[in-house]
């Protein structure tokens, strides 16, 4: 019987109970990441989990921005399942956890929970249900003394969520484009004018 696994976007193939550093591409998380709703898309306008990561990471020290802006990776490959249903469902998160360990080792980063991107994922849920969410009225015991930010959320759409989930990437980790570009196009699916931009 075969393991069960998933195919990504690149044509890698991922093995649910036992995922390979090797097959995990930063592409395929950011075009997952960019087409997952949060929420379970109960918003009032299409938000990805590649902008809250962005958002998440753009609140973060310089040693942190990178585990910011992976914190969420997994979701990339397992989907955004919210949190109560998460609660449900224990062995989602063991093996949610398997990933996000195997993410790290890919990147070479460390995305335990730290405090810091935990305070900042938690800033970002305030503005998010504040500026997302307006018709919700019950109170999220997680939100308690939690302030959103000041600057309003503009929902960003697939194509500009997953370039400027890949532009802060390539940034942080000092990876020089223009040496992998002929890779990254084969995958990168946006309008040819923003993929002048990627092409540095």
């Amino acid at each position: 019987m075969d393991m069960p696994a998933i195919s990504t976007r690149s044509g890698r193939r991922l093995y649910l109970q036992n995922p390979s550093p090797a097959q995990i591409h930063i592409n395929d998380i950011a075009h997952g990441l960019a087409h997952q709703c949060r929420f379970n898309g109960q918003t009032n306008k299409f938000y990805s989990v590649a902008q809250h990561s962005v958002i998440v990471a753009s609140m973060l020290p310089p040693e942190l921005k990178l585990a910011g802006l992976l914190h969420d990776a997994a979701e990339a490959y397992l989907g955004d399942i919210v949190q109560p249903l998460k609660e449900l469902l224990p062995d989602f998160g063991l093996i949610e956890a398997k990933f996000t360990e195997v993410i790290g080792q890919r990147f070479n980063v460390n995305l335990q929970h730290h405090d810091a991107v935990k305070k900042a994922d938690l800033i970002a849920l305030a503005t998010e249900r504040r500026d997302l969410m307006p018709m919700e009225i019950v109170e999220w015991p997680s939100l308690v003394g939690v302030n959103p930010l000041w600057k309003t959320i503009k929902p960003q759409n697939p194509d500009q969520a997953k370039l400027e989930f890949l532009s802060l990437y390539f940034k942080l980790t000092g990876i020089a484009q223009s040496k992998t570009l002929s890779i990254f196009n084969r995958y990168i699916f946006v309008p040819q004018g923003l993929r002048k931009i990627i092409s540095i």
